[in-house]
């Protein structure tokens, strides 16, 4: 659930695995004057155990290939498919590619109950119908997520294995309640990447690392990466991550998807493992905008465990696919975040086409339009993050009921008492300094947590934004996915997560196009409870591009 700073060293030390990728050079399209072009990229010019080298063998179709939630119940309707068809295929698909082949390792693990949840949907559907759109759809969630299954929720740590969440998260409890089928768990970077400022995204000690689906020695950015590698390699119809800064964005923009972190409040987080109850939230990560949209309806609603929901009551939408629109992008007054730019040329001219390709859509460009306070609050929102990891833990800990994991001291203790496997190739430098922060009423952090508001918010985005009279902004996701690197840890030089993550504010990327065969998104994002308008802009982008392509599983990138 965690960023990186494109010009903070202290930042991309503390958190690889957010926001920020490396990026490649391309060729690209005309624009035709009717709007955006039809954009396919084109070059101008290591791990534990080793996948199988794949490649094109891997990549044929499969039947399931690219499904949406429409296309799913039109399936069901017509009789070609039932709910435990299609699990079954998803499970079999899992155990062909996730945990053979490739070895993609996005799935940390199956749900024993999956084909008889779908069945007992099937049965349902045939004597009352549908509950809605998720009716009988699997999906994977995060492994931060409880299920009170027989399921794990352990962050991707050994020191929750076996400790089993006695309920469902709000979140978990509501995809269940729209009909949905929890195929599974996706692994994550352990402990949402909280941990250590040399890990490697999508990295657990009890997960191992997970790969990219598109170049295996690629990294899925973190630390929804289990997410992100699952969704786009077809293992599911949909899933769900989670982002404190940047990690539903980051390995939606890195695996080829859509993906949108919601005003925190929109979507509860109890029940959900925490870093920070001022940026947690889940978001619904998938290959199309709409299913997105389907997703967020049915994981939104107003929580008693969560106070920041409060608001969601009169805030949120039943249906948010309402407020999609082709023609979203005609007369919206955009604002071009410049100082989120300038970190690889390619990534530099990617935006210019866009640009000028939603121009010819109709939008009214303002660019520059900068966040004056950029780079002013990653300190303090560091601060931040150790202060209520501590505590936020602590209250999680105490809620779920473990008997001998109660504190980030006792997790602390775990890992170094079983060092060779949680901690082979990063520490728990973050934890440490974690712990030595006291309670949530020290100066230090009051302090820490006003200055993120007033410089994200009233300085930040509702500033530029009221200056300019602007509906969104925008700027590059980040770039194409780096080479893994479990020695080093993660290198990625740029991004644009943060400030409506520090903000609390709405953020979705959008596939916008391919360098070096890597897929590459765009962000939107705005003021608090915009998700309407964001999702409109971002609906009406991706028609005309459809730059998702589906990954190919190649063993690495041929740069020649």
């Amino acid at each position: 659930m965690n960023p990186l700073s494109a010009k903070h060293n202290s930042r991309r030390d503390f958190i690889r695995g957010g926001l920020t990728t490396a990026v490649a050079a391309s060729a690209y399209p005309a624009l035709g004057a009717s709007g955006i072009a039809s954009l396919r990229y084109e070059p101008e010019s290591e791990s534990e155990s080793q996948p199988t080298p794949v490649g094109d063998n891997f990549a044929r179709d499969f039947e399931l290939d690219e499904i949406t939630i429409d296309a799913v119940q039109r399936a069901f309707e017509s009789g070609q498919h039932t709910s435990r068809s299609l699990t079954e295929k998803y499970l079999a698909r899992v155990q062909e590619i996730d945990k053979s082949g490739p070895r993609l390792n996005a799935v940390i693990e199956v749900n024993p109950n999956a084909l008889e949840i779908a069945g007992a949907l099937d049965r349902e559907r045939k004597a009352s119908g549908p509950r809605g759109p998720l009716h009988g759809v699997p999906v994977l969630i995060k492994d931060n997520i409880d299920t009170g299954d027989r399921m794990n929720t352990t962050a991707g740590s050994l020191a929750l294995l076996g400790s089993r969440a006695g309920s469902d998260a709000f979140v978990a409890a509501q995809l269940r309640k729209a009909g949905a089928v929890i195929l599974g768990k996706t692994n994550l970077s352990e402990w949402a990447n909280i941990r250590s400022s040399h890990s490697t995204s999508g990295w657990s000690g009890r997960g191992g690392l997970t790969r990219n689906p598109y170049a295996l020695d690629r990294n899925p950015c973190g630390s929804s990466s289990g997410t992100g590698a699952g969704v786009s390699a077809n293992l599911c119809v949909a899933g769900v991550g989670t982002e404190t800064d940047g990690s539903v964005v980051c390995p939606s923009s890195a695996n080829g998807l859509v993906g949108l972190k919601p005003t925190v409040g929109l979507v509860s987080r109890s029940g959900i493992i925490p870093i920070s109850h001022s940026q947690d939230t889940a978001g619904p990560m998938a290959r199309t905008v709409r299913d997105v949209a389907i997703l967020l309806g049915a994981m939104a609603g107003a929580d008693a465990q969560d106070s920041a929901t409060a608001d969601s009551q009169r805030r949120q939408a039943p249906d948010y696919t309402k407020f999609l629109d082709a023609a979203g992008l005609k007369g919206a007054r955009l604002g071009v975040v410049r100082k989120y730019s300038g970190f690889n040329d390619a990534v530099d001219r990617m935006m210019e086409s866009m640009i000028g390709a939603m121009k010819g859509a109709g939008a009214e460009i303002v660019d520059p339009a900068d966040i004056p306070t950029i780079g002013k609050f990653d300190d303090s929102e560091l601060t931040v993050f150790y202060y209520e990891l501590k505590a936020d833990l602590a209250v999680y800990l105490a809620r779920r009921g473990d008997a001998s994991i109660k504190s980030l001291k006792d997790v602390i203790a775990f890992n170094e008492s079983n060092r060779e496997r949680e901690m082979p190739y990063f520490g728990q430098d973050l934890f440490l300094k974690a712990e030595q922060k006291g309670p949530l009423s020290e100066k230090e952090y009051l302090d820490a947590l006003a200055l993120n508001r007033r410089l994200s918010r009233a300085e930040g985005i509702d500033f530029v934004m009221d200056k300019f009279k602007l509906d969104a902004l925008v700027a590059p996701t980040a770039g194409p996915a780096w080479l893994t690197d479990l020695i080093n840890g993660d290198h990625a030089p740029g991004g644009s997560s943060s400030a409506a993550a520090v903000a609390g504010y709405p953020n979705i990327n959008v596939p916008a196009g391919f360098l070096w065969g890597l897929p590459v998104g765009i962000s939107f994002f705005g003021r608090a409870w915009s998700e309407p308008t964001l999702l409109r802009i971002a609906y009406s982008f991706e028609q005309p591009t459809k730059a998702r392509q589906k990954p190919r599983f190649l063993p690495t990138i041929n740069l020649a």
